[in-house]
């Protein structure tokens, strides 16, 4: 008998999720644990695996955002009867030859739309135009109507491919020009710019950056700052590369700095903490998480247990999820759990900077790059190659005692490296 195969949650509050393509096609033999399309969701962009073996009969959502639980495919025994009737919340179902997608777009109903349905011009016959429902209403994206106002084109003349007829940015773009109203006073004229308005659309990860960062944002937020002498830090690094097996990884600063960060929160578990609203979780182990910018937009893998892996170790574990998350590879696992976040902008050549907290952790580090800068030692200038990180604490977890001690901490493990052992 053929198996709904439903839209699964992948972690805790996940609501829904965006299919991005199909890795099978409609007829393809599909094993159990093979990858079967990729899902894009509020954290992460990956491949989403079979839970069964069989042929993919129907696919019901070739793409676009689905709500947990409801059915994207069909899949059972070759040559097995289909006759499902799937509900889903949105997302754009794959056209066959017996469905009204295969046809020209039906015309929409006025007010079924999720957005405010709004009227297509300002005079009384627009009822009787192409393409606009009895109810004098036409539905269409907010950049649609933006973009047909500018180019003076009616939407009531377009037919919408969007989800139930909605006119979506791109119908308008197809369209042949309009005669836009000339403006009262028109300006000088100046030469036309090269090149078109880029429109970017927001993926789910973009999205839920913008949501995090903006809760973040509201958060009662206090910045500590210190420089530290990474002489001894670079003359450790300098060992650690100098005594690496042909073909391992190479450390980095940031690799040293995972380690020694993860050993200052453990004795600092104050800034070692996350707060959920009503309580402060304070962690007995650093997850230290790693902001990376990946294509889709940033992401922060977790490297576990940074207070007891050698720096080689972290090395490895920091390649690994950069280079997947690069890749757009991450998986739910390698994001969840960080208790404390590093932003390092230094091989930019960024000196210091000020990071927004990664909720519902308290706080962050911010790290500079490494420049050679003057320095008083006992009463002599000399020079030195300092590093400047700046400390974002969330001041309803973590009091500025806190935050200075462990500061203090810090920049004694990274000028004396020993003490970390």
């Amino acid at each position: 008998m053929a198996t709904e195969v439903k839209l699964p949650r992948l972690g805790q509050g996940m609501e829904s999720g965006t299919i991005v393509r199909w890795l099978k096609a409609e007829g393809d033999d599909v094993k159990k644990r093979e990858p079967l399309y990729e899902l894009d969701t509020d954290k992460v962009t990956q491949e989403v695996e079979s839970d069964i073996d069989g042929v993919l009969l129907k696919i019901v959502v070739a793409q676009g955002e689905v709500e947990v639980g409801s059915t994207i495919a069909v899949i059972g025994k070759d040559g097995e009867d289909v006759s499902l009737e799937a509900t889903v919340s949105t997302g754009t179902k794959a056209p066959t030859p017996s469905s009204p997608e295969s046809a020209a777009p039906s015309e929409p109903a006025a007010g079924d739309s999720g957005l405010p349905a709004l009227s297509a011009g300002g005079n009384g016959d627009a009822a009787s135009s192409v393409g606009l429902p009895a109810g004098g209403q036409i539905k269409a994206s907010p950049l649609a109507r933006r973009i047909a106002r500018e180019r003076g084109i009616e939407l009531t003349s377009l037919v919408g491919t969007g989800p139930d007829g909605r006119i979506v940015a791109e119908d308008v773009e197809k369209a042949p020009p309009g005669i836009a109203p000339a403006p009262a006073s028109p300006p000088a004229a100046l030469p036309a710019p090269i090149g078109e308005i880029e429109v970017v659309t927001m993926t789910s990860i973009r999205k839920t950056i913008a949501r995090r960062l903006t809760e973040a944002w509201a958060a009662p937020v206090f910045q500590l700052g210190v420089s530290i002498d990474m002489t001894e830090a670079l003359h450790l690094r300098e060992q650690l590369v100098s005594s690496l097996t042909e073909g391992d990884v190479k450390p980095t600063v940031n690799d040293l700095l995972t380690r020694l960060v993860g050993v200052a929160l453990v004795r600092h578990r104050a800034v070692n903490a996350t707060f959920t609203g009503e309580e402060i979780h304070r962690h007995p182990g650093a997850h230290v998480g790693i902001a990376v910018a990946a294509p889709n937009g940033l992401v922060v893998p977790v490297i576990r247990d940074a207070d007891r892996r050698s720096v080689q170790e972290i090395a490895r574990s920091r390649a690994d999820l950069v280079g997947r998350a690069r890749e757009g590879k991450l998986t739910l696992q390698d994001m969840e759990g960080g208790t404390f976040t590093i932003s390092n902008l230094g091989m930019f050549g960024v000196e210091q900077f000020v990071a927004v907290i990664n909720p519902p952790q308290v706080a962050i580090l911010a790290v500079g790059a490494v420049k050679q800068a003057p320095v008083v030692v006992d009463g002599e200038v000399d020079v030195a190659p300092l590093m400047h990180v700046t400390l974002t604490c969330d001041h309803r977890a973590i009091d500025g005692a806190d935050g200075a001690e462990f500061l203090r901490t810090l920049v004694a493990l990274v000028e004396q490296p020993a003490l970390a052992l």
